[in-house]
């Protein structure tokens, strides 16, 4: 186990073993995640929004506002039905026979 020492200005310097780990660069950000039971654990913030480019498919057509206000409506809705329900959505039915 590595530890490390928080200076009065809240600072620390994350031990060599931890940095090569995690693959940490000068510059790198880091996130801190908070579970269930009130501990941290902390991994670096990597990539650009930008590397995303690509993972979906083209639609073929620009979807308006109105339709994806009404798909995403559409989805929260059966998500909140199925949650209080305990049913599967008609999609999951379709998927499912």
């Amino acid at each position: 186990m590595s530890t490390a020492t928080m200076t009065s200005k809240g600072q620390i310097t994350i031990p060599i073993e931890v940095r090569k780990k995690l693959g940490l660069k000068a510059g790198v950000k880091i996130d801190f995640f908070e579970d269930e039971e009130g501990s941290y654990s902390i991994r670096p913030k990597t990539g650009s929004i930008m590397e995303m480019k690509g993972i979906l498919r083209r639609l073929g057509y620009v979807p308006t506002i109105e339709e994806m206000d009404r798909d995403i409506l559409k989805a929260a809705s059966e998500d909140y039905l199925r949650s209080v329900s305990g049913k599967h959505s008609t999609a999951e039915n379709e998927k499912a026979s």
